[in-house]
């Protein structure tokens, strides 16, 4: 890496409408797209953005192979070391194709490859879609797209049609699995429940064998209902009767799973059109929602990606701070981090060491070889954020002198 301290500190550019997932000790961020002069632009399809936790070092790789269409909307999930794309929204319209790429490369280069030899039908094109993973399936839930006259279901509520071409427009809740061990596409018989309305930019996760929905958008309505689904029976619990204060009602918001019981909420576009800020916990055990109180208000986020640290707190990156629908222009490159737990004694060892450095410079050489590799890692990631905090300062300050 370039000693240049501008380049060794260089962060993902922003975007909203990205994917990202969590491997081992690395985020990986694809896709998206920013604003441009009033364009939507999308991101280039050939690059991917790692995110290394122990240093909070960026650094951009260029893809080779069957490379995805440039897109925002498409859902991102990992298994085993893959990173599987499906779906999303680019010039052309909507798509419904399926990519992976190997995250765990031995030669340092990431290969997209297109699956086009699956068995069974995949969904009708969509963006906007959200993913289970469990037991090496993908399993996806609703979206907003089209579909052909013939292929109009009580699973999809129509907004707009194109007559001509018998082609509808709207949401979906209809559930579909790729088996990623046998290529195989399927759509599971429910059998049992009231599933949720159709709906899309809404969030899904994973606790146990079910699979929880938050929220999202159907026609000008944003809800802030939760539901499961039992992946192992296909039965739905329906509406989800909470005790106690819940979240507002918000599309374009995160919803993580932390610990075995419980799901961290953050961010999304209120029903008012009002980009949220707002961090809330909802226990499985207690059935309850309880808001963080300690969150900043003056950095909200919507269309943004929250995935798990391996210490438990959530990477939120990337998203937008304004109301896409009208002011188009607010999207970040930070990465917001939420502790959700204790750390470890380690972690916050290393973490003062690498705060103090300067000061403990003579006796750093002194520790153990392991340790002192953790150490000078966390002394850079200490430079980093120290670094991107003064750049993020002095555009401040020029962006407050060019006002006045």
């Amino acid at each position: 890496m370039a000693a240049d301290s501008a380049e060794q500190f260089c962060v993902a550019e922003e975007r909203s409408g990205h994917c990202a997932v969590v491997d081992g000790n690395f985020l990986y961020v694809w896709g998206g797209y920013v604003s441009i002069e009033e364009n939507e632009v999308y991101l280039p399809n050939d690059e991917l953005w790692i995110y290394e936790m122990d240093s909070g070092l960026w650094t951009m790789h260029l893809m080779e192979g069957e490379l995805p269409t440039s897109m925002s909307g498409s859902c991102g999930a990992s298994i085993n070391g893959k990173l599987y794309i499906f779906g999303g929204f680019d010039d052309k319209g909507y798509s419904n194709r399926l990519y992976y790429v190997n995250l765990r490369t031995k030669n340092g280069t990431y290969r997209w490859k297109k699956i086009t030899n699956f068995k069974g039908q995949p969904p009708t094109p969509r963006d906007k879609l959200s993913c289970w993973v469990y037991k090496d399936r993908l399993i996806y839930f609703g979206g907003y797209g089209c579909r052909k006259h013939n292929e109009l279901s009580d699973c999809f509520d129509v907004h707009d049609a194109f007559w001509e071409g018998q082609i509808f427009w709207g949401w979906h809740n209809d559930v579909h699995v790729f088996d990623t061990t046998t290529q195989t596409w399927s759509q599971p018989a429910i059998r049992g429940g009231d599933p949720p309305q159709p709906r899309a930019a809404h969030t899904c996760a994973v606790l146990g064998n079910k699979g929880y929905i938050f929220g999202g958008r159907v026609l000008q309505t944003r809800m802030n209902d939760l539901h499961c689904l039992n992946l192992d029976t296909w039965t739905w619990s329906g509406r989800i009767n909470i005790s106690g204060e819940k979240p507002k009602d918000r599309s374009w918001h995160t919803l993580t799973p932390i610990g075995d019981d419980r799901l961290f909420l953050f961010g999304g576009l209120s029903s008012d059109n009002v980009p949220l800020s707002d961090g809330w916990i909802h226990s499985i055990t207690t059935n309850g929602w309880k808001q963080l109180t300690h969150l900043p208000k003056s950095r909200p986020r919507l269309w943004h990606t929250a995935c798990l640290g391996k210490e438990g707190e959530v990477m939120v990156f990337g998203g937008s701070k304004d109301d896409l629908h009208f002011m188009d222009t607010g999207h970040c490159s930070d990465l917001l981090i939420f502790q959700t737990q204790p750390y470890s004694l380690l972690r916050l060892c290393l973490d003062c060491i690498g705060k103090n450095a300067t000061l403990l410079e003579n006796q750093i050489p002194c520790l153990p070889s392991k340790l002192l590799q953790q150490v000078l890692k966390k002394i850079t990631f200490w430079a980093a954020v120290n670094h991107r905090q003064e750049k993020k300062a002095e555009t401040e300050r020029q962006s407050q002198l060019n006002t006045t």
